[in-house]
């Protein structure tokens, strides 16, 4: 039985994987969710469309702020550091700046703890030295000074 009371949470699976290319790099994209699909086939897809294609798609929160939350919530959690890294490049690619996801990061210490804390600015760390190397590979790949 459908209570007919309640409001629909609609989802959007083509919203869903649009905004997960606004997110994450498509070598990334691809990598995980092949990975995962292999896996466990279909779990990928459920993620993308109920997450990115639903909860992403309420209003209220803009991405920025939604990204925001998800390092906030991550870092508390601990043990997560594959996701916490996947979240620090995409609050980069949304807008935050380095500073900023420090940040977030340091307020956090006295909420959740020095020690995780800590882990996430470990994390935040080694993105940022990952994307520097990366760039700094494209640039010689390029050609560029």
């Amino acid at each position: 039985m459908i209570p007919a009371d309640l409001v629909p949470a609609p989802l959007d699976r083509a919203a869903g994987y649009a905004l997960l290319g606004e997110l994450a790099a498509p070598q990334t994209q691809a990598a995980t969710l092949r990975g995962l699909d292999e896996l466990a086939p279909g779990f990928a897809d459920w993620i993308v469309t109920s997450l990115f294609g639903g909860t992403y798609q309420r209003p209220g929160l803009a991405l920025r702020d939604r990204q925001v939350a998800n390092l906030a919530a991550l870092t508390a959690l601990g043990g997560v550091e594959p996701q916490l890294a996947d979240h620090v490049r995409n609050s980069l690619r949304v807008g935050l700046s380095r500073a900023e996801i420090t940040e977030v990061l340091v307020h956090l210490a006295p909420y959740v703890g020095v020690p995780k804390a800590l882990a996430g600015l470990r994390v935040a760390r080694a993105t940022f030295a990952e994307a520097d190397a990366g760039s700094a590979g494209a640039d010689a790949g390029s050609g560029a000074a």
